[in-house]
Order: structure tokens, then sequence, then C-alpha cells
């Protein structure tokens, strides 16, 4: 993915930063996709990789996997002579991750000529309309059952976006849709509530997050007691789980586009 060659006649580069994930089954089918739209949409650029995630990058380093972290990108396109950079997340919220990325990139500014840098997939009330859109384009859910999302949950004051997506959905006339998070507000147990309040006859559960990783097969659909899937079943819900990250919706790559475009 990443170009090693000195030769850029044009001297120009897209890096798509992602957190990274471990399962290379839902990379194919999320990260690459993300970064082949972006790629097409910039075709006078050499795109590059970086991963914010230091865990996920030693975990493939030991399988001999090499994917360069954010100082590493930026340090690879200097030795190439490149000039002129735009940088797309694909980060999902302006959280944690997003700010060291900031950082990270800033601090090699100077030694380009320009440096442009999209925003993460949620950012604006347009962004959370947008991707809602474009994610319930591709469900069809009976009134009488719900579609419960899995968001990854921070303790940046960005995690706010959850409990507004969450009434967006509703807002925008999607009432048997719900979002919780894994490690933040709304936890399960706000959510179980909401749930339960709707009584539906059957939930749909599946992930808002880039990639279907650890989270959505073990936190959301594992047979271990704790998992969503458990729990909600523990509450007397008949539940079915989908491993289909945000990646994968053509309406999401999209609006990743968008955001590279505006940067520019």
């Amino acid at each position: 993915m990443m170009s090693e060659s000195n030769e850029h006649p044009d001297k120009k580069a897209l890096l798509v930063v992602s957190f990274g994930t471990g399962f290379p089954l839902t990379r194919e089918k999320t990260i690459d996709r993300i970064e082949e739209s972006l790629s097409m949409s910039f075709p006078d650029r050499t795109l590059y990789r970086a991963w914010t995630s230091g865990m996920i990058i030693r975990k493939l380093q030991k399988k001999d996997i090499f994917v360069m972290n954010v100082r590493e990108a930026m340090e690879a396109m200097i030795h190439d002579g490149i000039t002129d950079v735009i940088v797309q997340p694909t980060h999902v919220i302006n959280g944690i991750e997003n700010d060291r990325m900031k950082e990270d990139i800033l601090s090699y500014a100077d030694s380009f000529a320009s440096v442009s840098i999209g925003v993460p997939l949620l950012t604006s009330t347009q962004d959370n309309e947008e991707a809602i859109r474009a994610v319930m384009n591709e469900w069809q859910i009976p009134e009488e059952e719900a579609l419960v999302f899995m968001g990854h949950g921070t303790t940046h004051y960005a995690n706010s976006i959850y409990a507004a997506l969450d009434y967006t959905f509703k807002d925008l006339g999607y009432k048997n849709v719900f979002i919780g998070t894994v490690e933040a507000y709304p936890s399960f147990q706000n959510l179980l509530r909401q749930i339960q309040n709707y009584s539906p006859g059957k939930i749909h559960l599946a992930p808002f997050m880039i990639v279907a990783g650890d989270h959505a097969i073990n936190d959301m659909s594992g047979d271990n007691p704790d998992s969503w899937k458990s729990l909600f079943e523990e509450a007397g819900f008949s539940v079915e789980c989908y491993l289909k990250g945000l990646g994968e919706y053509e309406g999401i790559r999209t609006l990743f586009v968008r955001h590279a475009k505006e940067a520019v």
C-alpha cells in the first residue's frame, strides 16, 4: 500500500490514517476499501497508510506484517521527496486518537510545502445525518424489531456524539434504531432500559465502528456472558448479530472522500 520509490514526479501524497485492526478479513472489507475509494478520488497522489494503534502495530510485527505509525509515515514521505500531503483519518470521532494524530502530523509540517488534514467521519451535524442515511440505506428492519449499534466510546469529551447520534436516528424517523458504547455513555445498561421500553420482538446487533474487529467479535457477538448478545438474550430478547464494519458501507466511504476533498 505504501510506495517505497523515490520517484514521485508530482510530489503529492495522500496519507490515510486508521486506528487499525489485527483481523485481516475485516481490514480488507473496510480500511482497504476506504483507502481504495480515497485513492481513486486522488489519482495524482501516492497513497500511504498509517495506523494509530501501537498495540495492533506491535501485534502484527510479530507476524512479520509491518504498518507504519503516523510519525514513521511522515518520515517516509520526507524521504520519498513528497512536498504536498493530504491526510485523511478514518476515525469515527474527533477523539484521543485523532488529537494525537494531528499532533504528530503538525510536528512535521515544516518539512512540507503543504499539509492538509481532513476531519473524522462524524464532525458536523451534516456528517451525522449523512452517516445515518448511508448506514440505513442498507438496512430494512421491521418496526416491531430493533436495530442496535455498538459504538466504541471514549473518555474524551467528543464521546457526546453518540448520544447525539441516537437522538438523530429518532429525529430522522428511525425510532427503532439505538446506539450505545462499549466504554462510555450510553452504556449497555442505558441502552437496555431504552430497548425494554420499546419492547421489540427481535434485536439486530451491529458495530458502529470502522472495522468489525475485536469489540464486534467478542464484546458484541461473543458467547461470553458479558457480551451484548448474551446480556440481551439474558434479558429475554431474540438476537441476531452482523459483523459489518462502517467501512463496508459505500455511503460512509463517500463521506470520507468528501472530507478529504474539503481539506484541500
